[in-house]
């Protein structure tokens, strides 16, 4: 949608299709940049001919492309439909949002996050970052939030500037095609350094869904994350690179916890024995390091968040050089395909299976033989039939 100042809602009003907007429905173009007007003025417009796209009549499903110019007719906004005014931010509020930006483009903004911010308002909470989002609006579409940290997990937070990159940002994420890297001291050295963890999660009864828990039982859903030791302080703690394979709940928390190794300064998991003594401070030490994704202009997205206060005094403490973590990344594992190619992958494979049988068939019919190429013989599989382990295992 471009600018074209702002238009009464009491009068014809004309929309261009930005770029940003390419392939979406009408219905949802309305949804987007004019919430105000329900889905059944939408249609009743629709019908009667009053809404037009390029001069045309046009329906609700109707699929957008750039450059097209929608008409709107007068009213639509019932007064109940008013979206409320927003409070406006305050200068300290302001500050804190700037203070956050590591980089920003036309698409995304990439935040570094500070430890007890929470990155969505709930039950008691009232500074978020969702909430500091207007700071970030200038003069256009409110950037929306595609994925989360955990309120007290401080670093890298992408935040999506449009509708369209909010759509590809997120399809990214949920097809888990986006790489993250995390940093974390742990209690103890885990026996393996460099291991998976692949244990199932699922929410813990009674907690509300504010705590997860490993669920052997079947019901839990899958999940794994890679881990690395990176460094040592003898057998007191140790400073660990993980990268979650999938995007459960809590879920790196969860299992350096299930495998004796919970994180520092997270009660919530690891109970009393999260914490170390002396100087080492309680906050809990979790930290978004990098993020790797693509970029709707066909780019790649690759940042960095710097360290927390807490958690470089820590490092520091304990003798740790942080230059190290960098130069002795991981290498980063495969990201599983996203659903849609495996899905395209599959029925071609299963087309492909149906078109041989079709010619054994016609061979048996016209009383040839069909003949089918041996397969070629494979040595045995090793571990084939062995039971899927769990928990640590090294790589």
């Amino acid at each position: 949608m471009t600018g074209r100042g702002i238009i009464p809602a009491d009068t014809v009003r004309q929309f261009t299709v930005a770029d940003d907007d390419d392939g979406v429905r009408l219905d949802r173009w309305f949804k987007r940049h004019l919430p105000q007007i329900g889905f059944a003025t939408v249609s009743r417009w629709a019908r009667t001919g009053q809404i037009r796209v390029d001069g045309k009549r046009a329906d609700p499903a109707d699929r957008l492309s750039p450059g097209q110019v929608i008409r709107v007719p007068p009213g639509g906004e019932a007064p109940e439909g008013k979206a409320r005014a927003r409070k406006p931010l305050t200068g300290e509020q302001i500050a804190l949002a700037e203070s956050m930006v590591i980089s920003k483009d036309r698409a995304a903004i990439v935040l570094n996050k500070p430890p007890g911010l929470a990155t969505q308002g709930g039950s008691g909470t009232f500074q978020h970052v969702d909430g500091l989002l207007d700071a970030y609006a200038d003069d256009g579409p409110r950037p929306r939030l595609v994925h989360r940290l955990d309120k007290d997990t401080s670093g890298v937070l992408l935040i999506a500037r449009t509708p369209g990159s909010a759509a590809f940002f997120s399809k990214r994420f949920s097809g888990r095609s986006a790489r993250k890297i995390y940093w974390a001291l742990v209690i103890g050295v885990p026996e393996i350094s460099d291991g998976m963890i692949d244990l199932p999660l699922a929410k813990q009864p009674g907690t509300g869904g504010e705590k997860m828990m490993v669920d052997k039982s079947g019901e839990g859903q899958p999940a794994r994350s890679r881990y690395r030791v990176i460094d040592r302080a003898g057998n007191r703690a140790a400073w660990v690179e993980l990268q979650p394979l999938t995007g459960r709940t809590h879920q790196l928390r969860v299992h350096m916890a299930a495998i004796g190794h919970p994180i520092v300064g997270d009660g919530k998991y690891g109970g009393p024995d999260a914490f170390l003594s002396g100087s080492i401070s309680r906050k809990m030490h979790l930290h978004a390091r990098r993020l790797i994704i693509d970029h709707p202009d066909g780019d790649l997205i690759d940042v960095r968040a710097e360290l927390p206060e807490h958690f470089a005094a820590s490092l520091a403490q304990l003798g740790f050089d942080e230059a190290d973590g960098d130069a002795m990344e991981l290498v980063l594992a495969k990201p599983a395909p996203d659903k849609d190619v495996t899905k395209a992958a599959a029925k071609a494979h299963a087309k492909q299976v149906r078109k041989e049988r079709r010619g054994e068939r016609r061979g048996r019919a016209s009383g040839k033989v069909a003949t089918r190429k041996p397969p070629t013989k494979r040595g045995p599989t090793k571990g084939k039939g062995s039971p899927r382990p769990t928990g640590a295992r090294p790589r």
